[in-house]
């Protein structure tokens, strides 16, 4: 225990910790979730639709992110366990959050230069594996620099600067990208493109070089079979509570991302809007702005409440406004449908973070915090299974599809909310 000690920086693992330290440990994530939320919300809906027929595309669209998503679940806690074991003298999180950095910035352009579909999905999976080289031990940076007091706040920081991230550049990109259509207008997504990479270049470096750790106490390496299996291993026994966090988390991921990936498609078809990217941006916006209302308050809230009943009230919430889109009539319904779900994504974001950090054990942080993927990528990845069944649903009855994917997604976030109420640590 002595050892893991020694590679928590001293000037932040106190009460001297300060509010600039929130920004340093959480604003590489502002531009991860900047990047993924327009690619999978915007971008990646509309190159889809320019290699698939118009009856498949909900298919297409899920299968890619579906598939890329399973190696985001690999990579993550394998990248995790190598940074908990490194003898970095920069520390043990940051070389891997510069290289996984680099080289997602050198596939990036790659989905602007797509001439083919087998090609989007290569550069697809490329990024996958780059960036969640970065994320998985970036996500340690919590358990690793901030006193136990304070996890709920910093997670409530992190998940507040994340919804900031996704909610600015989803709007302004979809702003930009509804200028493009099916190959024309190539300059807006190019634009797209490029402002998303500056942003993550600047706050891959402003992370680097401002967020101090020790030097790695540099544990034996593991031969690559042995690392490969020691990262997918969880002590059931002595981390219960961990399994069910992840099986709570991986049903409240699933409608987050469900709006995310379809919601492009629901107001085309369903709503059947002028600008569809327009509207997907606005509606972002507006949800992500009341996501931004909750997050923070809710995670000093659930410092003082603890996480289950927090958690639970905003599950509720967000069920509630899935359940408004059934009865999808009028402007001012999806309008109050995007605010209720805001709150409750927002509450649950924030509270269902500070609840990983206080399970992971402490020793293996960047591995732990790596497995909480298999939740958040393993749940993104079946909500991408509601291409096929809307495409499926459709075929049949115009419009059935979207309403299956309402449905799939109420039943998740109740799920979520039960299991998170099993857990039993305070």
């Amino acid at each position: 225990m002595g050892r893991q000690e020694s590679n928590i920086d001293p000037a932040v693992n106190t009460r001297e910790f300060r509010q600039v330290d929130y920004a340093k440990i959480t604003i590489f994530g502002f531009a991860m979730t900047a990047l993924w939320s327009s690619l999978h919300s915007i971008i990646l809906p509309l190159r889809i639709m320019e290699f698939v027929p118009e009856a498949q595309k909900a298919t297409y669209l899920g299968l890619l992110t579906f598939t890329g998503l399973l190696l985001a679940i690999a990579v993550q806690p394998i990248a995790g366990l190598a940074s908990d074991r490194s003898g970095s003298r920069w520390g043990r999180r940051r070389p891997f959050v510069l290289i996984g950095g680099m080289l997602t910035l050198s596939f990036l352009p790659g989905i602007g230069l797509a001439g083919s579909l087998a090609i989007l999905f290569a550069i697809y999976y490329l990024l996958q594996v780059s960036a969640n080289t970065a994320l998985g031990p970036y996500q340690a940076f919590i358990p690793d620099l901030v006193p136990s007091g304070k996890r709920g706040l910093a997670s409530g920081v992190k998940n507040l600067v994340d919804i900031l991230g996704g909610l600015t550049f989803v709007w302004l990109v979809g702003q930009l990208m509804g200028n493009y259509s099916l190959g024309q207008g190539s300059q807006w997504l190019w634009l797209s493109l490029g402002i998303l990479a500056a942003v993550f270049l600047s706050t891959m470096v402003f992370t680097i070089l401002t967020v101090k750790e020790q030097p790695g106490a540099g544990r034996p390496r593991l031969p690559f079979l042995a690392m490969l299996s020691k990262s997918f291993r969880i002590d059931t026994r002595a981390n219960p509570d961990y399994i069910r966090f992840l099986l709570s988390r991986l049903f409240f991921i699933i409608p987050l991302t469900t709006f995310q990936v379809f919601g492009l498609y629901f107001f085309r078809d369903v709503a059947d809007v002028a600008n569809p990217a327009a509207m997907m941006g606005n509606f972002i916006l507006v949800s992500g702005g009341c996501m931004l209302a909750a997050t923070y308050s809710v995670g000093r809230l659930s410092d003082r409440l603890g996480r289950r009943p927090v958690a639970l009230v905003s599950g509720i919430i967000g069920a509630s406004g899935i359940g408004l889109l059934f009865f999808l009539h009028s402007y001012h319904l999806i309008l109050l449908s995007s605010i209720l779900m805001g709150i409750g994504f927002g509450g649950l974001m924030s509270s269902n973070w500070a609840l990983a950090v206080d399970l992971v054990p402490k020793k293996e942080a960047g591995k732990y915090m790596g497995l909480t993927n298999l939740a958040t990528a393993g749940g993104s990845a079946l909500a991408r299974l509601n291409g096929p069944m809307i495409d499926f649903f459709n075929a049949r009855s115009p419009g059935s599809g979207y309403s299956a994917m309402l449905l799939t997604a109420f039943i998740s976030l109740i799920a979520s909310s039960a299991l998170l109420w099993r857990i039993k640590k305070r």
